[in-house]
Parts: C-alpha cells; structure tokens; sequence
C-alpha cells in the first residue's frame, strides 16, 4: 500500500515513523515533507494546499492512502475535493469534510456545536465591528484574567489570556483591527477556566470511535509557562490525573455528545478529534476542538501506540474501527521541542545542525528542518526545530533520557524548556 502524508512538521514525521513500521506500507511520500521525514519516505516538492498537484501525485503513484497533518487543508475542504473526483474517490483520505473541519476552523462555531450538544465548555459572547461596544461591556461585567480568541485560524497563537480590563479592551480593538489578519475578524471572549489543561485524543470512522492516548502540551515559551504562546513547547503522555474515572466522565458528557452531534448535523468525519479540556476540580471542560493530531502531541502518544497505525487508519476510512484492538505502551512518554532563538517572534533560519548521530534511547523528530543541498547535511528551517521523545517507567526517567539526548545536538541559537513534566511530577507526590 502506497501511502501519502501531507505536512512538513513534527507531526507528520511521528505519522511516517509510525506507519512506517507497518508490513502494509510498500512506499511512504511527503508532501513536502522536511530532512527527518526523507529518511523514512520520499519528499515531494508540493505545498499542503496544492489540491492540484496532490491530486496528481496520489493518481501517478498509485496512492490508497492520504493522511492530512495540518488543519488548514482540511478547513480548506481537502476531503470534499478527494470525494467529487471519480479518480480519488477511492483513495481513502484521513480528516473530516469542510463542515466538520468548522470545528478548528472556526472558534464560534465550535462554541455553538458544543452549546447545542451540551457538553461542558466555558461561557462565552461573540464580537465583530458591529457590536464592538456590546463586546466591550461583556468584557465589563466579566471577571479577570479575560480569554480573546480569533474565530479563525491563527497558526496556534490567537489566544490570549489578559489580567488586566484595559489591556483586554485594547487587544480586542487590536483583534479586530487585523492583529491576527482575517482570522480575528469575529473574536470569542471566553470565561477563563482555572485548573490544568489536558488534551484527549480520539480516531473515528463516523460511528465508533477508538480513545487514544491523552497527552499535556506546554504552550508557553518560558519555563514556569511564562512569555508568549507557542505552537507546544513539550508534552508528556499519560496525564497522570486522567484517571479511570475522569475519562469516564470525559467519554460520557464530551466523546459521547460529540460524535451524537456530528451525526446529527450530517457530518463526514473520518479521522482524528482533537479535544483540549480544562480538569476543573475533576470534571472536563472544553476548552477547543482541532480536527488533527496535535503537535508536539503527536510525537508523544504515536510512540505509546503499538496497534498498527495504517490498519487503524484503513479501518477508519471503511467503517470497521467498532472490530480494531487499540494497545497501548504503558510507559511515559516525553517529548520535548528544540527552537530556534527569537521564537515565536522573529528568527533566523539556515543554520547547520549538529550532534544527531549522538542520539540514542531516543526518537528525534524532525519539525522546521530542511537538507542542506551543499552539505547533504541537516540545517534548520523553522522555529520548531526538532521534537525529543523518550519512553520509560516513570516520567523522571524519561525526563532524564530526553534532556541527556538534547543536550547532545547543537545550532546556532537553539533553545529548549527545562522543565517539561516536572509539575505532573509534583502533581504525583
């Protein structure tokens, strides 16, 4: 089975790790794809929201199946493309139709699914130009901290978390002015929840649907989860406070009504749903739906799987995910992203990487890498760089192998957190 995954990131590269090990997987592409990626497929040279030319590669290589990685494909309506063409109709293809990529798509309306559904989520007013001044006095009769989110897609960073009144009416001005571009054109102010964040995963075919394992991100790019927000600064799987009876209660009041609202609506949903939750005193919140894998969740909990990926995903696409056997590694997993100086903000790129082959009792994922075609060597590309995961019996081990392993591995400015896990270690004792 040829199999094409779409992406250039961190995520995609723990997708082909992963379905890589499959005796199904004759040959394994990228679309683009990064210098971590090519050793385990072949990159091809076609932007994620290149339709056309996905489309040509998936009919001349023989592709059975297509994994999407990132969201703005599937918002874009990737899916729905693949079905109104008699050639790709048969290709089975991973993610939701546009309708149900709304969900990451749009933040409104993914508050008013959520609402209709009743499953647990903070209160919420929605704001645009036009009633600026109503939005300006929910934020009045609301208590700090105050949460402004983009409606739309803002790559990971349309979310703010604001301790003061006259800073959240400013940055909602700022919102709505085009701080995020079209994506903040509608903003959601939110009831800021207090508790710890977790991330739930879920693969679907429609009708039933396998829990993967949960995973915490770190957002932020400081130490102590201080500075600005980032596209995941680490991640540790299992979430030692997701118990049996938290996910109990996540299965009955958000998986549940979540897959009865898709139906209900008349939603093609063939793939993963992303459920970011708030531990509110032991009940779950919603906080956000993706329509994805996370990421850098995806270089945790893929390693933790041992199920055959492509055989899950096949049975996703043709209905029989109810017949497949989901197991799971009981160590912990941590993963931990090395960036580039000046992320999130403004960074440079192009820099030569050292100290891979140094390695060991680790798997490193490739995120913002590219090949150097002078050197053939592995140089960096984007404020993510790369993505350390361990797996062993206790989080402190994992801990230990993952930091050994990093420091071994050098360019120019990189940077990393120290302290990924250590609070659901603290959590623990």
């Amino acid at each position: 089975m040829n199999v094409l995954i779409i992406g250039a990131g961190g995520r995609e590269h723990a997708l082909g790790w992963k379905i890589s090990h499959s005796k199904q997987c004759d040959k394994l592409f990228f679309a683009p794809g990064n210098a971590g990626t090519a050793e385990v497929g072949t990159n091809l040279p076609i932007d994620v929201n290149d339709f056309e030319g996905l489309r040509r590669v998936c009919i001349e290589e023989q592709i059975s199946l297509v994994v999407v990685g990132p969201e703005l494909p599937l918002v874009e309506g990737i899916v729905d493309f693949f079905g109104a063409d008699k050639l790709l109709q048969d290709v089975a293809i991973i993610g939701p139709d546009q309708m149900g990529a709304r969900l990451e798509g749009s933040k409104a309306y993914a508050k008013q699914f959520m609402l209709e559904s009743g499953i647990p989520t903070a209160s919420a007013f929605e704001v645009n130009s036009t009633n600026l001044a109503e939005g300006i006095e929910y934020l009045r009769s609301a208590a700090a901290p105050f949460v402004l989110k983009a409606d739309g897609l803002a790559a990971g960073k349309g979310v703010l978390i604001l301790h003061s009144l006259e800073e959240a009416e400013r940055e909602l001005k700022a919102m709505l002015e085009g701080k995020f571009g079209a994506a903040s054109e509608k903003v959601v102010i939110e009831q800021f929840l207090s508790g710890i964040e977790l991330s739930v995963f879920v693969l679907t075919d429609g009708k039933d649907y396998k829990i993967l394992p949960s995973a915490k991100d770190y957002k932020r790019i400081g130490e102590g989860d201080t500075g600005p927000n980032t596209g995941g600064m680490g991640a540790v799987s299992p979430v030692i406070f997701a118990d049996k009876l938290f996910m109990e209660k996540v299965e009955k009041r958000i998986i549940i009504p979540t897959m009865e609202g898709l139906k209900k609506r008349g939603i093609i949903y063939k793939g993963f749903i992303f459920i970011g939750l708030m531990n509110v005193q032991g009940d779950p919140f919603v906080i956000e739906y993706n329509v994805r894998l996370g990421d850098p969740e995806a270089e945790c909990i893929l390693p933790r799987i041992q199920s055959d990926l492509l055989e899950l995903l096949m049975a996703s696409w043709k209905g029989e995910l109810g017949g497949q056997i989901l197991e799971t590694d009981d160590r912990h997993a941590v993963t931990v992203v090395m960036v580039s100086g000046g992320y999130p903000g403004n960074y440079k790129k192009g820099f030569p990487v050292s100290g891979l082959d140094a390695t060991k009792e680790c798997v490193v994922f490739h995120a913002g890498t590219s090949i150097d075609v002078e050197t053939a060597g592995v140089k960096t590309s984007g404020g993510r760089v790369f993505a350390f995961t361990a797996l062993d019996y206790s989080i402190e081990s994992a801990r230990k192998t993952v930091y050994k392993n990093i420091s071994k591995v050098q360019f120019s400015a990189a940077s990393y957190r120290k302290d990924i896990g250590e609070d659901l270690i603290a959590y623990k004792k």
